[in-house]
């Protein structure tokens, strides 16, 4: 699937089911499994799409913080991201401009192992907000779809 030393992005292949909800999931030779809870119908085999997002923008804000701590040869030992993605109504968010019958909320907590100060505790923080695919998640996503 490319070079494992380029920078390009790999391209995703999803191989749905045939029945029920356990989707195989191709990355550069890394294969995943995702699926739903037996709740909803699902085997409960892997991971939920949402929880996959999720999966994303954790890694990526653990990796940000990584590259930041190692630049700065600050005393992060590790970095713990907890993820939670919840459905709200609109009225219950009082920072929205506008007002849909519900919107998505990824409440994110960060826990900071190392001897650090609470000036680079807030620094990194704030390069948590930096991350990459938080910053994709909240701009506008153009997603074209064509069939093959």
């Amino acid at each position: 699937m490319g070079d494992p030393a380029s920078q390009e992005p790999r391209s995703v292949v999803v191989s749905g089911p045939a029945t029920g909800f356990r989707t195989e999931v191709e990355v550069g030779g890394h294969r995943l499994v995702v699926d739903e809870p037996l709740a909803v119908g699902g085997a409960d085999q892997g991971p939920t799409p949402y929880e996959m997002l999720l999966a994303g923008l954790g890694a990526c804000t653990a990796m940000t913080l990584r590259l930041y701590a190692d630049r700065k040869k600050w005393p992060l030992e590790r970095a713990r991201i907890s993820l939670r993605h919840r459905k709200v109504h609109a009225q219950d968010c009082v920072d929205c401009e506008t007002k849909p019958a519900k919107m998505d909320v990824v409440d994110r907590i960060i826990t900071l192992d190392g001897s650090l100060t609470e000036e680079q505790r807030a620094k990194l923080l704030e390069i948590a907000e930096r991350c990459p695919v938080q910053q994709t998640l909240g701009s506008k996503i153009q997603v074209n779809t064509k069939l093959a």
